[in-house]
């Protein structure tokens, strides 16, 4: 059997005061969540959901979550095979699908990992790494939609 590790995050919610009516679309949609030891996060709802766009929101958060733990899982399996990355970047993208009830659920993230390595003959080998990241990664592991990979890759 593996560990187990506790996470933790608090979370903070005012009103800002009398709200234009009491239905939750018009409360502040504004809050902090404060995880200890590391700055407070200032998140909002997405601005398609009547949030403060220049705040985080719980969409960007989870994306974020996803790219960022498949990079380090990533770089993880490549230094267990002797492949030296020199940069790696992404610019992600996940599709959220609401429905007419009000529900909704993420139904795809697509990453674009681009990666330079220092060995031009291990390309392809390093290509094909992302599927085992892919399968290492926390966060892939726990989400219910299909995350694909659209890699590229050079060497110098």
């Amino acid at each position: 059997m593996g560990f187990k590790h506790l996470f933790k995050a608090k979370l903070d919610w005012f009103s800002k005061g009398k709200e234009a009516d009491s239905t939750t679309r018009n409360y502040t949609k504004s809050h902090t969540i404060a995880i200890e030891g590391k700055e407070i996060l200032n998140v909002s709802a997405a601005k398609a959901f009547k949030g403060d766009p220049q705040l985080y929101n719980p969409e960007d958060l989870l994306l974020s979550s996803v790219v960022s733990c498949h990079m380090m899982s990533y770089l993880y399996v490549c230094s267990q095979n002797g492949i030296e990355v020199l940069s790696y970047s992404d610019a992600a993208e996940a599709t959220l699908e609401v429905l007419e009830n009000g529900s909704g659920r993420f139904t795809e993230v697509r990453l674009y990992p681009k990666v330079t390595i220092s060995q031009t003959e291990k390309i392809n080998e390093a290509l094909s790494l992302h599927a085992k990241a892919n399968e290492l990664c926390f966060i892939a592991n726990s989400c219910n939609f299909p995350i694909v990979h659209f890699a590229s890759c050079e060497g110098v």
